[in-house]
């Protein structure tokens, strides 16, 4: 089994010095979509799944066009929700999170005032993921250890959506103790993709992280985070 963790390109968080919640894509993040497009045009996948954010359905769309897919939303993979700062100044965002990132480690856990918290966003992933797992043939073992129990090991999975709720799943899928700070555990790219594969153990499956942020596709002068 492999799953495929594409995060969005580049948004345009800001316009005209103002913040822009559920952004589009900026020039340069329609630019990336492309090329990751083109990258993935001759590969093939079983299932291809996208968040409901406009960023991520924009980065979807080459890819989806190359194969003909219609798109597929699953709403538990939106990223984390953000406090009412649409069209406020970007200052007050850039102090919001330069403010997150000084609080104390379990603090970090109530996230941005007004935004989702973080422990929330956590759970509401993971539990999305288990719920997803499970529709398709995927439950993990009363073990002590990350071992898995798999129903078709051959189907392989491509979720296009963000650098938290890809970090979550990550963290998810290898058997990791949740953080409230999986963004920066685990640095992800604009456009980029993290392969994750199953290994087939003596009594079940396991997860490996065979690639994490694979940005080859884009000329450095191009990548972003």
């Amino acid at each position: 089994m492999e799953f495929v963790l594409i995060r969005h390109a580049q948004p345009e968080w800001v316009k005209d010095g103002l913040s822009v919640v559920n952004p589009p894509l900026s020039a340069l993040g329609f630019r990336q979509a492309e090329i990751l497009g083109e990258r993935l045009k001759d590969d093939r996948f079983d299932h291809v799944f996208v968040s409901p954010l406009l960023r991520a359905c924009q980065t979807a769309a080459p890819f989806l066009k190359h194969h003909s897919r219609p798109q597929i939303i699953e709403p538990w993979l939106e990223e984390i929700r953000e406090p009412a700062w649409h069209g406020q100044s970007a200052e007050v965002t850039v102090k919001a999170y330069n403010d997150d990132a000084k609080a104390n480690s379990l603090d970090r856990w109530s996230g941005l005032t007004g935004g989702e918290p973080v422990d929330e966003f956590v759970a509401r992933i993971r539990s999305g993921c288990v719920d997803f797992l499970a529709r398709n043939g995927v439950r993990r073992q009363e073990s002590l250890l990350p071992v898995w129990d798999i129903d078709d090991p051959q189907t392989s999975f491509v979720f296009v959506a963000h650098a938290g709720t890809n970090s979550v799943i990550i963290c998810h899928l290898l058997g990791l103790e949740p953080t409230p700070w999986e963004w920066e555990r685990f640095v992800i790219g604009h456009a980029s993709m993290t392969t994750i594969k199953a290994i087939k153990l003596g009594d079940g499956y396991t997860f490996s992280l065979e690639n994490l942020s694979d940005l080859e596709h884009l000329a450095l002068v191009d990548r972003t985070r």
